[in-house]
């Protein structure tokens, strides 16, 4: 990994990129459950190692996709769930089994695992949580002899054998290393989020009178602004499909485009545009000449992001338009020309009415009275106007009265 630190921007010293910023923070996975999952992810697999069909098996263990790289964030539709993913690298037991013989292994080794549910996927074994986080394991294959962990994984729908049954090639660990160093550590970008996660834990503290000793902060994993703008653009795609019964964008391929467009020190807002619109040319070009975008693995071409999306040119292009919107809105907001209830209202709509509505409301606790009295306004370039409001003002409203107020000095309930 690069350890080079850049200092980076602070996305919560600008005005509108601390709104994504406050965004980008309400879907991330908390520092606490960021422990939790790497506790549960050790337990999988001695749990694993404890059967017999396991036993000095699992040559490696290790996290992929969004959690190898620091982006998880809330699931599809929800704002509470966490999916994280875990590739099981095989001995040589499972090289004579079928795709579908190994998913069948791994599910049988987790059956009586001590979750809600465990579920044999086409490519993995999902356990759900009570808690609503879900970890997907994914048994692999090394090819022995070559990079960073190439691997195939097994794709089998079952429940019996079918013809397209398979070893899929992939390189999960290079791809995530490849993405590191494209992405080095921020100092100010980091500082901003931990500091910020700090202080919702110390206010989480001082809510319990239960707890006397405050623990050790737990450890915190966002270190740079292209992972930020990829969180947020995971969570726009994860908003405009969450009625969807289909395929979607798959994260692995948002996080590509995340690597290849980082830039060190620029700030969120973009970064963002940087990264969409990035995505919104390949896809331009691929349309042009009617063919289907084509991402694959930059440390393993075998290995295919856009193997299952899309599946026809329709669906490229509907994901083009909807990035145009979002690349259209930020720069409209970046020039003030949303007023604070459009502004809002388009902030919900690409980024979801929950997730919004805690930012907000967090920005307002940390500006005070002029937002509380419903005043605040935009300048035309994107700053603030904070009206000065006499302590005594401030004094009298009421804690109930200053939660009915968002940022943008509008009800909550409008």
């Amino acid at each position: 990994m690069n350890l080079t630190a850049f200092q980076g921007l602070d996305p919560f010293e600008h005005p509108f990129d601390r709104i994504l910023a406050e965004i980008a923070f309400s879907v991330q996975l908390p520092p606490s459950l960021h422990q939790k999952a790497v506790t549960r992810y050790n337990a999988v697999r001695e749990h694993l190692e404890a059967t017999v069909a396991f036993m000095n098996q699992i040559e490696h263990f290790y996290p992929q996709g969004s959690m190898a790289i620091d982006a998880t964030i809330s699931t599809r539709g929800t704002d509470d769930e966490y999916d994280l993913d875990i590739v099981a690298q095989l001995g040589g037991r499972f090289r004579s089994m079928s795709a579908l013989e190994i998913l069948m292994a791994l599910a049988a080794g987790l059956v009586d695992y001590p979750v809600s549910r465990v579920v044999r996927q086409t490519r993995c074994v999902t356990l759900y949580y009570a808690d609503n986080m879900h970890l997907d394991v994914t048994p692999a294959l090394r090819d022995y002899g070559t990079p960073d962990r190439q691997s195939t994984i097994s794709h089998a729908r079952g429940p019996a054998p079918r013809s397209d049954d398979s070893q899929v090639p992939m390189n999960a660990y290079g791809h995530a290393e490849w993405y590191k160093c494209r992405t080095p550590l921020e100092r100010r970008v980091y500082d901003a989020f931990k500091n910020r996660w700090e202080r919702v834990q110390k206010d989480t503290i001082r809510a319990d009178a239960e707890v006397d000793d405050v623990p050790d902060q737990a450890e915190f994993v966002v270190k740079n602004i292209a992972t930020v703008a990829l969180q947020l653009l995971k969570r726009n795609r994860n908003i405009r499909y969450a009625d969807y019964s289909g395929r979607i964008p798959p994260s692995v391929m948002l996080s590509y485009y995340a690597g290849i467009a980082a830039t060190p020190n620029l700030s969120l807002s973009d970064m963002l545009i940087r990264i969409a619109n990035w995505i919104i040319g390949d896809i331009e070009r691929a349309s042009i000449n009617r063919q289907a975008l084509l991402v694959v693995n930059p440390v393993y071409d075998k290995d295919v992001f856009t193997d299952r999306w899309p599946e026809d040119l329709q669906q490229q292009n509907e994901f083009a338009g909807y990035l145009r919107q979002l690349v259209s809105g930020i720069e409209r907001a970046k020039r003030g020309e949303l007023d604070p209830v459009r502004l809002r209202d388009w902030l919900r709509e690409q980024f979801g009415d929950l997730v919004v509505t805690k930012a907000v409301d967090r920005i307002a606790e940390a500006t005070g009275s002029a937002i509380i009295s419903g005043n605040q306004a935009y300048t035309r370039k994107g700053g603030i106007l904070m009206p000065t409001i006499a302590a005594a003002t401030v004094a009298t409203v009421s804690p109930v009265a200053a939660s009915k107020h968002t940022f943008f000095g509008a009800p909550l309930d409008d």
